[in-house]
C-alpha cells in the first residue's frame, strides 16, 4: 500500500519501510509522528483519491536532524567589477515511514 501526503508545501509518495528528507519539522530524533493529510491511498485493489482521504493516515519515525549540502550562488555583473558570492545550507527531517493506514471509501 503506498500513499500521496503533504508535508512543507510538498507531496511525497511514500510506502511502509521507505526513508525520505522532508522539510524540517520540530521534532527529537526517534519520536514517532503522524501525518493526517493525505491525498490519495493506492494498493491492489485500486486507489482512493480526495481532498484529504477521511480517516487515511502515515506514522513515521524520525530518524535524523540534518543539514542539506550546501548550494552556492554567484551573482556578477560583466565588466563591472562586481560579484556576489553566497552559500545556503536547507535544514531537513530524514523520516522512515513505518505504517500506512487506509481510510473509508
Amino acid at each position: 500500500m503506498y500513499a500521496v501526503l503533504v508535508t512543507g508545501g510538498k507531496q511525497y509518495r511514500v510506502a511502509q519501510g521507505e526513508t525520505l528528507r522532508i522539510e524540517k519539522l520540530d521534532a527529537e530524533v526517534g519520536t514517532e509522528i503522524t501525518f493526517d493529510s493525505i491525498l490519495m491511498l493506492g494498493d491492489a485493489d485500486g486507489i482512493k483519491i480526495g481532498e484529504a482521504v477521511k480517516g487515511a493516515t502515515v506514522t513515521a519515525k524520525v530518524v535524523e536532524q540534518g543539514r542539506a549540502d550546501k548550494v552556492r550562488i554567484i551573482k556578477f555583473r560583466r565588466r563591472k567589477h562586481h560579484m556576489k558570492r553566497q552559500g545556503h545550507r536547507q535544514y531537513y527531517t530524514q523520516i522512515e515511514i513505518t505504517g500506512v493506514a487506509g481510510g473509508n471509501k
